[in-house]
């Protein structure tokens, strides 16, 4: 510990610094005085000129090329949607994040929440610590809120919450989130934006934010595509066309 201590100690900082500059035998200079001065405004511009069904559409294309089940209904068919879902990967037990009653109902999907038949229900609880990853390592699948949707990549972000901790969208065997359509935006640029902003202000206490784009996959090397190595199997995206 002790170490580490002077490791980070100032006056030992600049005394390896200054020992660098003297082997490399040019002066020390400050970031004051060498500020970043972006070469272009790409990371605004790029697909800033789509409006938001445009931006739709390529969500879409960007999310089926990273195998996602990609899906726009209206709120008055989401309830439906999910329980299709539920059937379709014959889901038993359930995790579920525990937003206050209002967002459910803002989707419509309050009742159908209430009235879930399944062997196991289970609800993110930040009071129950650890005990929240068993529940989720034991869900066949959970079903989430996304925060927004990056068309350019089919990425979607989640910040980490009490409702909805980090370990909620990795460890159940299935994933569905569901994101209005007003908040798919162009790309990252735009989403960090938001966050810091939402963060300055105090709207938003957060340890981390998740980009998640499309179901767990190893293959970089090996040339072989294997699906759920590190996360769920497969993500399903459900748009929410009229919100």
């Amino acid at each position: 510990m002790t170490e580490t201590i002077k490791a980070n100690d100032p006056k030992n900082r600049e005394e390896f610094l200054e020992l660098i500059a003297k082997k490399a035998d040019r002066p020390r200079h400050e970031l004051a005085n060498d500020p970043l001065v972006f070469i272009n405004d790409l990371p605004e511009t790029t697909l800033s000129g789509l409006d938001q069904d445009e931006l739709l559409a390529l969500a879409k294309t960007n999310s089926e090329a990273i195998h996602v089940d990609f899906k726009t209904v209206p709120v008055a068919k989401l309830s439906e949607t999910l329980e299709n879902f539920l059937t379709e990967k014959q889901i038993h037990s359930l995790l579920l994040p525990t937003f206050a009653d209002e967002k459910w109902q803002k989707y419509g999907i309050l009742d159908w929440r209430n009235a879930l038949d399944l062997d196991k229900v289970y609800f993110w609880d930040a009071k129950r610590g650890r005990d929240n990853l068993v529940d989720a390592d034991q869900s066949d699948a959970a079903i989430g809120f996304a925060d927004y949707l990056l068309a350019e990549s089919g990425t979607i972000t989640a910040a980490t919450v009490k409702e909805q901790g980090r370990g909620f969208h990795f460890l159940p065997t299935h994933y569905l989130a569901i994101i209005p359509k007003s908040k798919i935006l162009p790309r990252m640029r735009q989403a960090i934006d938001r966050y810091d902003e939402a963060m300055k202000t105090g709207k938003l206490k957060t340890s981390n934010i998740n980009f998640i784009s499309g179901p767990s996959n190893s293959g970089d090397i090996e040339m072989v595509l294997i699906v759920g190595v590190h996360g769920p199997l497969d993500m399903t995206y459900v748009v929410v066309e009229d919100l």
